[in-house]
């Protein structure tokens, strides 16, 4: 999937594309990994540059194609053997 690089998406129709919740958008942006830019005053809007998510999607394949070093477990392995124990 791509955006289009000159266009500004609002988080909502982001989290909608990629199947995430729109917490999961705010959280990746709070976190620095996907970067948006705020309009107007005081509370104002978000809206998340095409070119910042096409980013963003590359470095998440990027993550999910490097293994665990040897020997570390990830979150889902240890709770599945808490729950079996």
């Amino acid at each position: 999937m791509q955006f289009e690089s000159d266009r500004m998406y609002r988080v909502r129709s982001v989290a909608e594309a990629l199947d995430v919740s729109v917490a999961t958008i705010y959280r990746a942006i709070e976190s620095g990994k996907l970067d948006a830019l705020k309009h107007g005053t005081g509370k104002g809007t978000l809206r998340v540059p095409g070119q910042a998510v096409n980013d963003y999607i590359n470095s998440c394949a990027g993550s999910a194609n490097n293994p665990l070093p040897a020997g570390q477990a990830s979150s889902a392995d240890d709770k599945t053997t808490q729950e079996v124990a």
